[in-house]
């Protein structure tokens, strides 16, 4: 299988949905909300999520795909496209401009592509299993590496909150609380696909968040650990695969004293 040539298609079809949001952006849009009153879909993510599905049953039809906005043709296929046609529609419904497109392909519970595309940037960040992982901006194109940042006191965090946060008690509230206490400054941007693929780029020094789905984080776990950084469960044990999933993303130094944070909120 040649990964770089399916991580080049990849990005093709990232860029097409990219754009797709982006001329949408300034729009009208048609906004529904899903699970909760902060979960969020309009007529964009569906469209890149059309797209999206189209360009990759032509390209690789014995795939299998799971896309957030209802895609589910999953099966006993060897291999699985996760897809994230707009993440952070919240701040894209908004006129926020913090939002992506994110695609993995996936055997079993092994990344093996993953394409994060931010089109208010022009930035597309890209990764395949052995290959180390890129970011191509209007600069041109450089290799991702995580930074060194040695403690938490000298790191930049970010997190986010699960759409069920006005009714659960795991909120995240006292994690935030504690985080700000010990780390540099903490970040909340609202796109959890972005938030890896700027720990994979140094820009940030770790990541956290519950209630994570699959398809937010897909694209973001090989780039973070292309990059030399780490991601575990939030109790530190390896990462499978889950639709949802609690996680911890780092540049791999900082990583066991976030866990530490983590563990002491839970005591």
């Amino acid at each position: 299988m040649d990964l770089n040539s399916i991580r080049d298609t990849a990005i093709a079809i990232a860029r097409e949905a990219g754009a797709l949001l982006l001329d949408g952006f300034g729009r009208e849009k048609q906004i529904e909300t899903k699970s909760s009153a902060v979960d969020f879909v309009t007529q964009f993510d569906r469209a890149a999520e059309t797209l999206i599905t189209d360009r990759l049953r032509a390209a690789f039809p014995g795939h299998g795909l799971l896309g957030e906005e209802g895609t589910d043709e999953t099966g006993d296929q060897p291999y699985t496209w996760i897809i994230d046609p707009l993440d952070g529609t919240s701040n894209y419904a908004h006129g926020f401009p913090v939002f992506c497109v994110s695609l993995a392909l996936y055997e079993g519970q092994r990344p093996l592509v993953g394409v994060i595309y931010d089109p208010t940037r022009d930035e597309c960040f890209s990764a395949a299993a052995g290959q180390g992982a890129t970011v191509s901006g209007p600069a041109g194109a450089r290799p991702l590496r995580v930074s060194a940042a040695a403690e938490l006191v000298g790191s930049l965090l970010a997190t986010g909150f699960p759409y069920d946060v006005h009714t659960s008690p795991l909120d995240n509230g006292a994690y935030v609380a504690r985080f700000i206490k010990r780390a540099f400054g903490l970040r909340r941007a609202g796109s959890a696909a972005l938030d890896m693929a700027y720990v994979a780029a140094g820009r940030l020094d770790g990541y956290w968040e519950f209630k994570v789905n699959a398809w937010d984080i897909a694209a973001g776990i090989l780039l973070v650990q292309e990059a030399g950084g780490c991601v575990t469960l939030i109790d530190g044990r390896p990462l499978g695969f889950a639709r949802q999933m609690h996680v911890v993303a780092s540049n791999g130094v900082v990583h066991e004293a976030m866990l530490r944070v983590i563990r002491e909120v839970g005591q």
